[in-house]
This record gives structure tokens, sequence and C-alpha cells, in this order.
């Protein structure tokens, strides 16, 4: 969110990443005197080496332009690849609250190794012209930029795409384009670019077993921006590389306190009520965008009109994955993967490659030798991310025969517990195996004091665990696989304990473990549940319970119940007390449970504000203020024989 606070930028992620301080309060001359003499140090060492062009403005079809930042070696000897980036965020040369040019050092670094560096903002962001709509639609800008980069005559003719977060999520639509021009990509934390694939259907990480994700509402907040100030289309390049000295058109929005204003009702007004600017979330567009996301059932046909990359969308080109188990999308992320390596021509699909790393959202370079990530150690996690990254440009834009290839795993993935890096040619790994637990209680599973448990074999007869969910006092999000939210959730691994003394929160363990169990890969549960609501939400999370009782959560997931025959699907509404078997979108991690340690999950029927709250009436949700108290139940038996389905690897 862009607020009046440090925006720290991951313009690329691992390999280039940049800061960018917008701090209120602080005018100019803020930056010590050896910050600004180290940036003027390395944009004069920039400008020995390279041809600098800022503030181009790159025609799009329709005859909007984006602007963008080059930076290419001086030597015309020689043809060079592009690396390229494209984001909805702030890049501009010069920062203009410290009065000194920002930290050039990644595109010295780029050029230094013989290429050509693109920066473009998405359309409707900064000094790119138009309006904004999600992920940088329409698809086509980002097939404009791509030729538009390689008919350069400095260029080879490949460009290769980089970036985390909102500066991947735009690359594998376009990459379906096929444009010859495309040679490799490197997304990263690229969740919300993904709109359907395998069992997920989240439409970006909008929803998740059909409920909102709503780190959207946040997140908007400071990327929708139907009405601000731009330069009239005649000005110069010169002029406005003078202009950004003193305007880079950041919004200067006032401070959200997420944590109160997520809870506001009815949900599309969130953004009226903070003041923020009116844009896609809830208001009508000046282009056609098939309307307001909050209003979008998960199968509206506006979410097949943007920058979203769906299964039926053909990737051909090679790829290098990065995931984190503690982002909000690594589930749909690995789908994707998997999905690209099964349909992609036989010799792409073999140079797909994968990390997944154990840190928050886009975090990977800010792994320690003892990463902590909330409140649980993860060991060393670090890997040199950008002789990785370069190493794979070398080899697919320039052609070096480099042996990257040969050296690296297909999947190379970090287990928690164990704390250590593996490897794979699959994932799941190589002679992962399921193991099934079956939920069990005298139905009195409610807390952390209650008879749940997990074993072998369901119960011969069924003792249902009961609870209320109540709207208005939702399940608390403590920790989790989260982004993007403000301070109304801090992601990462947290003692579940004090949350699990909630008479609405239903816990199973497993009797102590004998011996160590890996589990690395997806895990799915399915439930048979009942209620007195028309609709109403259930929540799953999984947990390692350390034997001093610490209780770390390691991924969650949720179904809106009108959603549990498919989300392309009529909505159905329950019958009061008949029971129903839904299984719910998988989680997955990779987590060594050692022995003495418990598994555990937890169900409920609310993770506020991770997801929006279901209000309980068969109603759309959005537009209501009002909820009812649902009495919900989960049954457990050889009948209606509850499970969770673990991905096991043996040693």
């Amino acid at each position: 969110m862009r607020r009046k606070i440090l925006w720290s930028l991951l313009l690329a992620g691992i390999g280039f990443i940049a800061t960018i301080q917008i701090v209120s309060g602080q005018g100019r001359g803020a930056a010590s005197p050896e910050l600004v003499a180290r940036r003027n140090a390395i944009e004069q060492e920039l400008r020995s080496i390279a041809v600098v062009e800022r503030k181009l403005m790159i025609p799009m079809r329709d005859g909007k332009r984006m602007a963008a930042d080059l930076y290419r070696p001086k030597d015309t000897s020689k043809k060079y690849p592009a690396i390229f980036v494209r984001t909805p965020y702030n890049f501009n040369f010069w920062d203009v609250r410290n009065g000194a040019p920002r930290d050039m050092s990644n595109e010295l670094e780029a050029v230094k190794r013989g290429y050509a560096f693109i920066t473009m903002n998405e359309r409707g962001h900064f000094f790119s012209e138009g309006n904004y709509d999600i992920l940088g639609a329409p698809l086509s800008d980002g097939d404009d930029a791509l030729k538009w980069i390689s008919s350069q005559a400095w260029s080879n003719g490949k460009v290769g795409t980089i970036g985390c977060s909102s500066t991947a999520e735009w690359q594998m639509a376009v990459a379906s384009l096929g444009n010859p021009a495309f040679a490799a990509m490197i997304p990263q934390g690229f969740g919300a670019g993904v709109g359907r694939v395998g069992p997920y259907y989240e439409q970006g990480n909008w929803y998740r077993g059909g409920a909102v994700q709503m780190l959207f509402i946040a997140w908007l907040y400071g990327e929708q921006n139907q009405v601000r100030p731009m330069f009239p289309p005649n000005t110069s390049q010169e002029d406005l590389i003078r202009a950004s000295k003193s305007f880079d058109l950041a919004q200067q929005l006032p401070r959200v306190d997420w944590s109160k204003a997520l809870r506001h009702l009815p949900v599309m007004d969130i953004m009226k009520a903070v003041d923020g600017p009116r844009g896609i979330f809830a208001d009508p567009m000046p282009v056609d965008t098939g309307g307001a996301m909050i209003k979008r059932a998960p199968n509206d046909p506006a979410w097949y009109k943007g920058g979203l990359w769906h299964d039926n969308m053909k990737i051909d080109i090679p790829g290098f994955w990065f995931m984190s188990w503690y982002d909000v999308s690594v589930g749909p992320n690995l789908a994707a993967y998997n999905h690209v390596r099964k349909t992609a021509r036989p010799e792409i699909a073999n140079q797909q490659y994968a990390v997944i790393a154990p840190t928050l959202h886009c975090a990977y370079k800010r792994a320690s030798e003892n990463l902590v990530v909330g409140e649980r150690s993860m060991g060393d996690a670090r890997l040199n991310y950008d002789e990785l990254t370069y190493a794979w440009f070398d080899r697919f834009l320039k052609g070096e025969n480099n042996g990257i290839l040969e050296k690296m795993p297909k999947v190379r993935y970090y287990t928690m517990g164990s704390n250590k890096w593996q490897s794979s040619e699959t994932w799941p790994p190589v002679g992962a195996q399921p193991m099934t637990f079956y939920l069990s209680s005298g139905g009195k599973a409610n807390t952390l004091n209650g008879d749940g448990a997990l074993g072998n074999t369901p119960p011969s007869k069924d003792a249902p665990d009961r609870f209320e969910y109540d709207p208005m006092n939702p399940v608390p999000s403590y920790g989790g696989n989260v982004c993007c939210t403000g301070n109304a959730v801090a992601g990462g691994a947290f003692d579940q304990q004090k949350m699990e003394t909630r008479p609405d929160i239903l816990v199973y363990s497993t009797e102590p473990l004998k011996e160590g169990i890996e589990v690395s890969g997806p895990i799915e549960v399915t439930l048979y549940v009942s209620s007195d609501a028309k609709d109403t939400d259930f929540t799953v999370k999984l947990i390692d319970v350390y034997p001093d009782g610490r209780a770390y959560n390691l991924d969650e997931t949720i179904q809106r119940m009108r959603y549990r025959n498919g989300y392309d699907k009529p909505e159905v509404w329950m019958e009061s007390g008949k029971v129903y078997k839904v299984t719910l979108q998988p989680m997955t991690t990779s987590n060594f449970f050692e022995a003495g340690h418990r598994i555990r999950i937890e169900v409920s029927s609310s993770n506020f504000p991770r997801f929006d709250r279901n209000m309980n009436t068969g109603g759309r949700n959005y537009d209501e203020s009002k909820g009812v108290i649902a009495r919900n139940a989960v049954h457990h038996s050889r009948q209606y024989p509850s499970e969770v389905r673990l991905t096991v690897v043996r040693k």
C-alpha cells in the first residue's frame, strides 16, 4: 500500500531490488551527505559506461504512451539483450524528497554485465498515460513493449523479464501471446497473476475457496488512481526529466489503520470510508473492465478479459519460478509451474525451474543465516540469488553454454523444521506418498483443551463438534500466508495457542510422533459439515505443535459453502441440519515434523481479515452490514470420514 510511509519496492524481487523512499514530513535534504555522495558516485559511473535515456514515452497500439527508463552499454560494436522490468510502482530516477539520485546500483550492475535494462510503468501509473486496470490490462501493452524493445537498433532481439509481485504477475499472460522476442522469464511471488489453474480458482488471489482475500482492498488503496495529474502530451523528454526532479506524481494518501478499516461494513464501502481514490475495486470505470471487482463472482467473464493468466493459455518460454512458503499464493503458484511443465513443448517443459523459500512475500534476499519468519526460526535460508538470475539470463538471452541448467535441480525447496534446502526433479518430490489422518472426538473438540484428535481410522459413531460462528466476532487472523494488508495481519509462523482458547475453533491433533515425518506437497482436507445457515464458511489451518506446546501455523485455507459444488456452477444454499461433504482447496508446504511433535489442524468458520466474513445470510456479503449467527458442526465417523491427507516424503 502506498501510504505516507517507507516504500520498499521490490522492482525485480531477487536480482534487482530497488528501495524508494516516500516519507511524509521529511523535506529535501533529509538524506545524509554520505548517502547522497554514494548515489552520485553510482550515477556518475553509470553514465560513464551507459547510454542513459529517461522518461521515454513509448507508444502502444491505441496511441497511449507508457513511460520508461533505458540504460544500455555505450559500446555500439555489438547488440545487447534486454532485461525488462514492468511495474505499477514508482521508479522515478530522482529521489524527490531527498533531492538526490536514487540508488541506481541495479541498473549499473546490469549494464556492466552486458545488458540493456528497461523499466516501464504500467498504464495509468505515474508518467504512463491511460487508465489503470489491475495487472496492467490491456494485455496488448506488454506485447507492444516487447516489440518496441526488440526493434531497437541496439537490441539482439531477445528480452527477458524479472520481477516480484505486481512486477511479476503480468509476465505469464504476456508470455502466452507467443511474442518471438520474449526469450525467458523470472516471475517471483506471482500468484496474483494466476487466474484459474488445477484445483485453484482464485482469479489472481482475489478469492480462496470463494471467499474474498482482503489484501487487495488495502493494496488497491494506493494503486487505483483514475483521477491524477498528467503532463501535456506534447511535453518534451527534456522537460519531463526536468519536471521529474520536482514531481514524481506519487500519491500522498492519508495513513490508514487497516486493522480497523477492514472491519467496515458493507465491504464495498471500505474504500469510501477511508476516503480512498475511486477505481476498479468498487466503482464504474472509464474503460470497459467488466465492472467492479468486489461485485464479481469467481467465474465472472470479466476475469477473462484482462491481464490474468489461466490454464487454457499456453506458455512456451523458459521459466525460472520463485515462490515462498509464507506467501499468499504458493499453492496456485506451484500448480502453475506444474501446468507449464506438463503442457509446454518438450524442450521448453524441460526448461522450467523452481525455487521455494521459507520467507514472506518477495523477501528472498532478506533471508539471513538465522532467518526468523514471524516467531519461528528457519535457520540459514540464504541463496546466491543474483548469480542464479544472471546465469539464467546469460544462458537464454546471450546463448552462453554456462552449464546452469545442468547444475540446477528442477525444484529447489526449503524444508522447515529440518531447516535445509532440498532438491527434486518434480513437485511434489519424487517418491512422495499420501498419508491420511481422520478427525475424531467425543463431541468436544472446541479449544486447545478439547478432545479433538487425528487418528489412523475414523470413529465408528458420529459425535459432531459444534460451534457458533458470529460474523460480528470473527476469529482474528494471526500470522499466516499473507501479503499486503498493511498493519492488519502480520505474516509468518506464530504460536497459535492463545487463539485456540476460543470456543469457535475446533482443534484436532495427533499423538506425539514416534518418528519424524517430512510433509512436502499438497495437503487436502475433506470435511463433513452441517449448519443452520443458508451459507457459511469453513476454515482450516495446518500446524506443527512442539513438545512444549508451541503451535506454529504452516498454511491455511477456506471454503464458502455456496461454492461447494464448483465455482463455475450456480450458488447452492445449505439446508438446516443436512450433512454436506466438502473438500477445501489444497494447502501446501514443506515441513519436517520432528519426533515428539504433533500434527494439528484447526477448523473454524472465519479467519479475518485474511478472508472476508461470511454474513451467513445467503446474501451477497459485499453489500451487507448485518449478519446472523451460524450454528455449525463438523461430523466424523465411518459414515462421515472427515480427513486430512498429507503428502509425505520418506527418506
